[in-house]
C-alpha cells in the first residue's frame, strides 16, 4: 500500500434517524458532532435509513401482486376482447 495517499479511517458511529438505533464502523467520513462511548470519543454520522429502518431488512416490505407482465397481459386481454 503506498504511503500518504489513502484517507484516515477510524471508528464512526452512524445514527439511524428514523429507528434511533447506533451502530459503530470503521468509515473515513468526518463529522463535527462527536460522542463518548466507553470513555472513547466517536464522530456521529446521522444516516436517514440503515438495516434497522429499511423495509427490507425489517420485513415489511409491501410486495404488489401483479407485476408488469400481469398488467400487459390484462390490458391484451382487454384489447382482443373488444
Amino acid at each position: 500500500m503506498q504511503k500518504d495517499i489513502h484517507p484516515d479511517s477510524r471508528a464512526v458511529i452512524f445514527r439511524d434517524s428514523g429507528a434511533g438505533v447506533d451502530f459503530i464502523a470503521w468509515s473515513t467520513l468526518t463529522s463535527d458532532k462527536t460522542e463518548k462511548v466507553d470513555g472513547v470519543e466517536y464522530p456521529v454520522i446521522i444516516i436517514d435509513v440503515s438495516s434497522a429502518s429499511h423495509p427490507f431488512f425489517t420485513g415489511k416490505q409491501k410486495l404488489s401482486k401483479s407485476g408488469r407482465v400481469d398488467k400487459f397481459r390484462q390490458k391484451m386481454e382487454k384489447l382482443q376482447a373488444a
